[in-house]
């Protein structure tokens, strides 16, 4: 499969954009891009949540967006599927403008997996997996909500539970196979797993990876956890205010590329990794282990 590669207009600060040359001079593209953000701009009145967002995602690349709260990687993140509307520019998805494209094709072609999970509560697990085929006037059979399921590592026989008999990890289990039903082209994700515990947001987080590879997906994931960009993306996209700030690969970023703010995300989940390392060393206070 394709890595990915991001071909964006950079920014850094109040600097002017910066040529793409400088942070991908060694490396070609070889897929088409899927995605392309083209001058993306939303404002609300005075308030500019994205300005004027370049780039382009490549097809079979999973991507992390990354940056502090209110830095717009949500709000650039939902003119894909039109939840929020560009005030300038195009977001074009397989060369069409978004807003051209008729909601029930939209919904089949993107899969969305909700910040907060976002299942019908009075809707049964199989019933919530169809909704998106449903609405595009489709119905999803028995026996492809039950594939599903078993995609996600749950039990054929949860599609009759309700979801509030569910823990938070089945649910947004529940919530990847919904996205998945309509069998996707582009995966989007916010926040997917900012509510789960850690041990099960490491273990969702490696089942998503792995459909990304085993389904041939090009996935976008928005998330405020360095760390989970770091381990799970090909290409990290940073924004700041609005502007796209930096744009590298995991391992780029931890050697020190992408700019003071990039830099700064990378470093919390460091610090804390050295912090643990340091509690594991024996107290000279105490004197060596019996």
């Amino acid at each position: 499969m394709a890595r990915g590669r991001l071909v964006p207009r950079l920014y850094r600060g109040g600097a002017g954009p910066i040529t793409t040359s400088s942070t991908q001079s060694s490396q070609t593209q070889t897929s088409p891009a899927i995605l392309t953000f083209d001058a993306a701009e939303r404002r609300y009145g005075e308030t500019v949540a994205v300005g004027g967002v370049t780039c382009a995602v490549e097809v079979g690349s999973f991507v992390a967006l990354v940056g502090s709260s209110g830095s717009g990687k949500s709000t650039l993140l939902k003119m894909v599927n039109t939840l929020v509307t560009p005030t300038g520019g195009r977001v074009l998805f397989g060369g069409e403008d978004v807003t051209s494209l008729k909601p029930s094709t939209l919904r089949r072609r993107v899969g969305y997996v909700f910040q907060g999970i976002g299942l019908f509560p009075h809707f049964s697990v199989g019933e919530n997996i169809a909704i998106g085929p449903r609405l595009a006037g489709e119905k999803l059979s028995a026996e492809r909500v039950q594939e599903l399921l078993e995609l996600v590592e749950l039990e054929p026989e949860m599609a009759s539970r309700m979801p509030d008999e569910l823990s938070g990890g089945q649910r947004q289990r529940v919530g990847v196979a919904r996205a998945l039903a309509g069998d996707p082209e582009l995966l989007i994700m916010d926040e997917p797993f900012g509510a789960l515990d850690p041990i099960t947001r490491d273990a969702l987080g490696e089942k998503v990876r792995e459909l990304h590879e085993k389904l041939g997906l090009t996935t976008i994931m928005v998330t405020h956890d360095m760390a989970e960009a770091l381990l799970l993306a090909d290409r990290v996209l940073v924004m700041s205010f609005g502007q796209l700030v930096a744009d590298h690969t995991p391992r780029e970023l931890l050697a020190g590329a992408g700019g003071e703010i990039a830099q700064g995300l990378v470093a919390v989940p460091r610090q804390q990794a050295e912090r643990l390392a340091l509690m594991e060393r024996p107290d000279p206070a105490k004197g060596p282990a019996a």
